[in-house]
């Protein structure tokens, strides 16, 4: 059995307990040796020993109490250490399914990110290579870069035109407020003719008279 346990503490309680066991055997045998007549009584050195070897069965019984009483302590100490490491197994068990879950959160959300339509995929970008023939100081960028890059190109050049299309579009205003300009004067012109006209009618009848 000792060698099977190989905890210290225990190994010293079964010595302590195999000792214990010799000694009362030991104190049976000198009790067995006495005589067994009334009349006949131990000799002194037969007391002695039997007093002795009581002595040692006493203390070695109150050696196996006393370990006994550490070995109730130390299994109480070990079913409350052995709660707590459970309880903080089961929190880091809790602990991991919610990193577990989280996790799983994530990679969702990063497929929902990685296969979003988003919006500046669908600009008109210039090509890479055409780009970078323009812009040759954007060579070294990140492909990050490189599209944060041709965004604002594109940008720049909506901004532009926008700026060429208002201008057009003032020329155009402009050229149409000339043109109404032009037709109203041409009305008025149309105006002045009719009543002119109709002025010279009695000096056309004048000189339609026969003389």
């Amino acid at each position: 059995m000792a060698e099977i346990v190989a905890d210290p503490f225990l190994r010293s309680v079964l010595d302590a307990s195999d000792r214990t066991r010799q000694q009362g055997l030991a104190l049976l045998g000198l009790a067995d040796d006495r005589p067994t007549s009334p009349a006949d009584s131990p000799s002194p050195e037969t007391q002695l020993q039997l007093s002795r070897q009581h002595g040692l069965l006493l203390g070695a019984l109150s050696q196996l109490r006393s370990l006994n009483r550490d070995a109730v302590l130390r299994v109480r100490s070990t079913k409350q250490a052995t709660a707590e490491a459970r309880q903080e197994v089961d929190r880091l068990h809790l602990h991991l399914q919610n990193l577990y879950y989280e996790q799983r959160h994530l990679a969702g959300e990063i497929a929902a990110c990685e296969s979003y339509d988003h919006g500046y995929q669908q600009l008109p970008l210039l090509p890479v290579e055409e780009f970078l023939e323009r812009h040759p100081d954007h060579a070294a960028n990140s492909e990050n870069d490189l599209m944060i890059a041709r965004i604002n190109h594109e940008h720049s050049e909506r901004e532009a035109l926008e700026q060429a299309r208002q201008g057009l579009l003032k020329k155009k205003q402009g050229l149409i407020a000339d043109n109404k300009k032009r037709k109203d004067d041409l009305a008025n012109l149309d105006k002045d003719l009719e009543t002119f006209i109709d002025a010279a009618k009695p000096i056309q009848k004048t000189f339609e008279k026969e003389y």
